[in-house]
Formats: C-alpha cells, structure tokens, sequence
C-alpha cells in the first residue's frame, strides 16, 4: 500500500468512527429524551387515573355518609351514627386534596370548588337530620330528608363531579395516546440505536481486523526489509571499508610515489642556481673582454662579476623563476607529507581509554604556552566531563583546533580562548571558543573540505586541519559544527559518545 493510500484510508476510517461516534451521540440523545418524555406521559396518565380515583372516593364516602343517615333515622342504631362521622369527616379534606391535583387544569377548578361547597352544605344537612332523629323529631327529620333542597344540592354535587369525572376521561384518553406515542418512539429509537451500535461495532471490528492484517503484513514486510537492509548494508559496508582501505593505499602509493619526481625536481633546481651563477659569470667576464675593461686573469677571479643593466635584470628575473619553484616544491612537499600522515591516521586502530579531559587539555595548553604569550592570548579551562574515547584522537582534536584558535585572532585584540564542556543524555559536548577574526556563515562549510581554506590567506597552513578533525569526529561516532561571524568570534561545537566502544562501521564513517 502506498503512503498515499494509507494515508487516504486512515482518514476514511476516523471520519467514519467520527460519523459513528456522532450518530450515537444523538441517538443516545434521542433516546434519552423520549424516554424521558414517555414517563412524564405516564406520569400525567397515573395522574388522571389518581384524579378519578379521587372522585370516586369522595362520591362514595358521601353515599356511605348519607346512607348511615339515612339508617339511622330509620332504625336509631348508634353505630350508624360512628359511621356516619367517619365517612362525612373524610368527604371535604379528600374533596380539597383533590383540588391540589387539578390546580394545574383551569378547567377544572369551578367544578371542583362547586363541588366542595355542595359537599359542605349537604353534610351538614346529615347533621341536622341526624339531630332531629337523636330528639325523636322523627316526623321533621323525614320532611327534612325530603326536602327539595337537599336533593338540588346533591344534584349540583353530582354533577359538579360527574363534569370533572368527564373532563379527566378526556385527559386520560389524550395523557395516553401521547403516553403510547412517546413509548413507541422511544423503543423505535433504542432499537434502531441498538441495531446502529451493533452495525457500528460489526464495522468497527471488521476495521479492525483490516487494520490489524495490515499491520501484520507491514511488520512482515518491514522484517524482511530489515533483513534486506541488513544485508545490504553489510554489503555496502564491506564495500565503503575496501574502497575507503584501497582510496588510503592509493594516495599512500601516489604521495610516496610522488617524491621521487619531486625528490629530482629539488636536486636539479639546486643545479640550476649553480649554474646561473657559472653562466652570469662568464656572461659577464665576456661582456667585459669585449668592452676591453677587464683581463683575462680578473675574469678568472671567483667573486660576483660585474653584470650591465639588462645582464643584471636577466639574472634577478632567474633568481626570482628559482625562488617560485623552490617555493612550491616547497609547499607540495608539505602537501604530500600531510597526505601521507592523514594516510597512516586513517589506517590506525582507535583504542577506547578512559580520558580526563581537562588533564589532557592544560597538556596541550602547556605546549601551546609560548605561542599564546607571544599572541597575548590567555587560554581558560572551564570544568569538562571525563570520556571514555581514544586519546591520541582527542589529542589531535584539541591540539588542531586551540592551534588555529591562536593562529587566526584579531591583531590588537587580547585573545581569549575557552574550552567548556557538559554530558547530555549519553553524549559529551565540548565547545571551544574565542574572540578571534570570525568566519563568514558562506564558508562554515567550505572551512571542512580538504586544501579548502577561507579568509584572508595571512597565516602558514595547506587546508588539511579541520577536515582531519571531522574526519576524525566522525570516526569516534559524534559530529562536529561551527557558529562564527565576521569579526565575532568562532565557535566550534564537538558531541561525543561518552562512552564510545570501537566498532568497524563508526570507523568506516571518516
């Protein structure tokens, strides 16, 4: 699979489980408030079925009260009386709770308050016939049983409360047809959420396995890549060693073979500055034999014979063309000598030792000293780690870099070179600082190529240094940079393995 398909289908699957997670969400939702909506429904339903049963209640403890009334009068038994009280006494409280349940209805509060004062008025038409019946009036509490008015406001009673019965019909009938709906809804939602949750939890597993067979063959194929590399590192390392071992042993066999010419070229300029002085003499011992100012016998004399003008500018000129020559034989000679040693460098087997650094440091400094006082520099040691590397490395390291820290500092300028170091997370990083010219940011790269030098080209070198001292950071397994400006200062920054073990393919890096 390519990157681009990967990448493509990782975002199929989370904008797929996001649209999931967001289904579920508002089902979930849904779900929750429908179901809220059911119980209010139910909750209205139980509250009509409580209203009714309210008025059921108050109607029959008013027929229990009359018809212990009416006992009474009849028969004169006392525990109809005792009866009497119990159901007239819980006929207006029950009549009044029933008006808190139907407060919410403003349909029903005139029923409901007509019905408690006809309530009251005829209880306590009972009691007075009752008291008549207790003084042997019978004959006035029978016309009072009779009496228009009492059977009017039982009338206005019953049909106070026959209207609410109605009225609650209603609501019961609306209260469960909306119960029903919002119960229905709420399964229909809860099923078709749990049929989502399980369509999304087959999809998502069935992404899951995908991404999991995936995986699988990634890391399947990333082993075998892994053996692959392997192998084909290891090839390439073997061939990087022998052609870096063939590359030394060229240029070893090219900068000795190279001395040999070199070696002729110096012995006959050597000659040559013999003869010309032969040839300037006997130029000069003929011009005057001509001119007829000089004998034979002074021609023969070994001092410096007297040249004309141009014999005199011919032999400047050739003293000059020797001067040039032995100057770069001079300088290729130093060039193949570095070649040579940077051959031999590249052949030795680095030897990890345990190193303190600040010891090895004051060493070179020591060395350094007469240098430094004639460049009025001062050299400060601040506190540096110990490591475990190869010493003479280190050395040569250290040694190159305070050596051109002092080679190129500002004229006038009291030098001022510092070495610090500190360890991180298994590495030591050295940095060794000064005050000197600088180095234009252009040539931060160009200071570390081999025979690269940048700059004002005032001082001795061949542009050999700074690439043998990253060759050489390369091959301890750390690397090496450098911040400097113009006139600022440099910079140079060294990480190290704190402890650095001797391996072929680290050495095979310079």
């Amino acid at each position: 699979m390519t990157p681009e398909s990967a990448r493509k289908r990782s975002f199929a699957q989370i904008a797929l489980l996001s649209l999931s997670f967001a289904v579920l969400v508002a089902i979930s939702i849904a779900s929750v408030y429908w179901l809220q909506k059911a119980r209010e429904d139910n909750a209205w339903v139980a509250h009509t079925l409580e209203v009714q049963n309210q008025i059921a209640l108050a109607q029959l403890q008013l027929r229990r009260a009359e018809s212990a009334e009416r006992g009474y009068v009849l028969t004169r038994q006392d525990d109809l009386i005792a009866q009497f009280e119990e159901a007239a006494s819980d006929v207006v409280p029950r009549l009044k709770r029933l008006r808190d349940f139907v407060a919410d209805n403003t349909a029903q509060v005139p029923f409901i308050d007509e019905a408690i004062a006809s309530a009251t008025a005829r209880i306590e038409r009972f009691r007075q016939v009752i008291a008549l019946a207790q003084q042997d009036r019978i004959n006035d509490a029978l016309q009072l049983l009779r009496d228009i008015d009492g059977r009017r406001a039982m009338d206005t009673l019953t049909s106070a409360l026959t209207a609410m019965r109605q009225e609650e019909n209603r609501l019961f009938s609306e209260r469960t047809t909306a119960a029903d709906r919002s119960q229905a809804l709420a399964t229909i939602i809860t099923t078709t959420g749990s049929g989502l949750v399980l369509v999304l939890a087959g999809m998502s597993i069935f992404l899951v396995r995908r991404s999991a067979r995936a995986r699988d063959e990634a890391e399947t194929q990333l082993r075998e890549n892994n053996l692959n590399l392997e192998s084909t590192v290891q090839e390439r390392t073997t061939d990087l060693r022998e052609a870096n071992e063939e590359i030394q042993r060229f240029a070893y066999i090219v900068s000795h073979d190279l001395r040999s010419p070199l070696v002729n070229i110096m012995g006959f300029t050597s000659e040559l500055e013999e003869l010309r002085s032969d040839i300037f003499r006997r130029i000069a011992t003929l011009s005057r034999e001509v001119a007829g100012k000089q004998s034979a016998a002074n021609a023969d004399s070994d001092g410096e014979p007297e040249l004309e003008p141009a014999d005199r500018q011919l032999s400047e000129d050739f003293t000059e063309a020797l001067g040039f020559i032995k100057s770069s034989i001079g300088k290729m000679d130093r060039l193949i000598s570095a070649i040579l040693n940077l051959t031999r460098e590249g052949r030795r087997q680095f030897q990890p030792v345990r190193i303190d650094t600040r010891e090895l440091i004051e060493n070179i400094a020591s060395t350094v000293a007469h240098q430094a006082a004639e460049a009025d520099a001062q050299i400060r040691i601040e506190p540096l780690p110990e490591i475990v590397s190869d010493r003479l490395a280190l050395e040569q390291i250290f040694s190159n870099l305070i050596d051109n820290a002092l080679k190129y500092l500002k004229d006038g300028v009291p030098g001022d070179i510092v070495i610090r170091g500190r360890q991180k997370l298994g590495f030591v990083i050295f940095e060794i600082a000064d005050n000197g010219r600088g180095i234009d940011p252009k040539d931060h790269q160009r200071i570390f190529d081999l025979f690269r030098r940048a700059g004002t080209q005032d001082r001795p070198g061949q542009g050999i240094g700074l690439a043998h001292v990253r060759a050489l950071v390369r091959r301890l397994g750390g690397t090496m940079s450098v911040s400097s400006a113009l006139g600022e200062g440099s910079t140079f920054t060294i990480t190290l393995p704190a402890r650095w073990t001797a391996n072929k393919s680290q050495e095979q890096r310079a």
